[in-house]
C-alpha cells in the first residue's frame, strides 16, 4: 500500500472542517486539490472515508476509525520534523491561533507586535470568533479561552490581565434623562443593549458586591451577536440609546473621553483573565514553543 502523507493530511483537514471549502481555507490550499487528494486516498485504501452531500461532509465509520489514529500520529510526525527547527538561529514557520474577539481586541495588541519583532521568521495567523471550537480540528495550533471553557486535556498558560471586570455604562445625556441607577435591579427600568451568543442563548447581566451575587434579565430594543457586533452596542450607548454591559477595558477609552459614564461600579463582576491553551503533547512546534515562552516571560 502506497499512501501519500499529504493525502492523509488532506483527509484530516476536510473531516475536521466538515467540508472541502472550509478545509481548504484552513489548510491554505484549494477545495479541488483536497477533493482529489481524498479521492486518491480512498482509491488506495479501497474504502469510502467520507459521506458527501451538497450540504455537508462527514466521516464514514471507516473514516472515523482512521481519524482516531491519524490525528495523534500526524501530530507526532509534525513535531518530529519540527525538531530541526531547534537547530536554527531563529525559529520559522506559521503559528495559527483561535481566539475570542475580546482577546483579539484586548489581549493580543500588547503582545503581538513584540512577538513579531522578536521572531521575524514566524508568520502569525489569528482567527477571531466567539464560538467554542476544537482548535486542532479547526487547523489551529493553540487558542485563547477563559477558564470555564478550557478543555481538560489542554495545557493552559495565563495570558493578558489576570483580573478583569464587566462594566456598565451609558451616555451622560441618557442618564440625565432616565436617572442614574443605584442598584442593579433598577436596570429593569432602563433600555439595555443586550447580546446573544451564536447558540441563541442570551446571558443575564451579572453583578456582585460584598458576597452578594445577582443575575438580571434586562430588556431593551437592541440585541446583537456577542463579540462580533459588540462595537454596535458601544456606539448605540454613546448615542444615548441605552445602557451597555461589556469588558471594562473595552469601555475604558470612552470613560476617559467622557462619551460614556460608568454606573454601578461597586457591583461590577470580577473574573479571572484568559489562558493560552494548547495540546499537552511532549513536542511543540517551534513557532508555538516560541510564543508560549514569550508569553510566559512576560515579554
Amino acid at each position: 500500500m502506497n499512501v501519500d502523507l499529504g493525502d492523509l493530511n488532506a483527509f484530516v483537514a476536510v473531516a475536521g472542517a466538515k467540508g472541502f471549502r472550509d478545509g481548504a481555507r484552513l489548510s491554505g490550499t484549494s477545495a479541488s486539490a483536497l477533493s482529489e487528494a481524498v479521492r486518491r486516498l480512498e482509491t488506495e485504501l479501497g474504502v469510502r472515508l467520507l459521506h458527501r452531500t451538497t450540504r455537508s461532509v462527514r466521516p464514514t465509520e471507516a473514516g472515523e476509525r482512521l481519524l482516531e489514529r491519524l490525528r495523534p500520529a500526524l501530530a507526532e510526525v509534525g513535531a518530529a520534523l519540527d525538531v530541526v527547527n531547534g537547530f536554527r538561529d531563529r525559529p520559522t514557520g506559521t503559528l495559527k491561533l483561535n481566539v475570542p474577539i475580546s482577546a483579539a481586541r484586548l489581549v493580543l495588541p500588547s503582545i503581538v507586535p513584540g512577538f513579531l519583532a522578536a521572531y521575524p521568521d514566524i508568520s502569525l495567523e489569528v482567527i477571531a470568533e466567539d464560538g467554542f471550537v476544537d482548535v486542532l480540528a479547526a487547523g489551529c495550533d493553540a487558542g485563547i479561552r477563559y477558564d470555564e471553557r478550557l478543555e481538560q486535556d489542554m495545557v493552559a498558560v495565563p495570558i493578558g490581565p489576570r483580573l478583569q471586570r464587566f462594566a456598565v455604562a451609558a451616555a451622560p445625556a441618557y442618564l440625565d434623562r432616565h436617572g442614574r441607577p443605584q442598584h442593579p435591579r433598577e436596570l429593569l427600568g432602563h433600555a439595555c443593549l443586550r447580546g446573544r451568543f451564536a447558540s441563541g442563548s442570551m446571558p443575564p447581566w451579572e453583578f456582585e458586591r460584598d458576597g452578594e451575587s445577582l443575575r438580571i434579565d434586562v430588556t431593551g430594543q437592541l440585541i446583537v451577536r456577542i463579540g462580533a457586533a459588540a462595537d454596535l452596542t458601544v456606539d448605540a450607548a454613546i448615542a444615548g440609546a441605552g445602557v451597555v454591559y461589556l469588558f471594562e477595558d473595552w469601555l475604558r477609552p470612552h470613560f476617559e473621553s467622557g462619551a460614556l459614564e460608568p454606573i454601578l461600579e461597586p457591583w461590577w463582576l470580577r473574573f479571572p483573565g484568559p489562558f493560552l491553551y494548547y495540546p499537552g503533547r511532549r513536542l511543540l512546534p517551534a513557532p508555538l514553543r516560541a510564543f508560549v515562552d514569550f508569553v510566559r516571560n512576560g515579554s
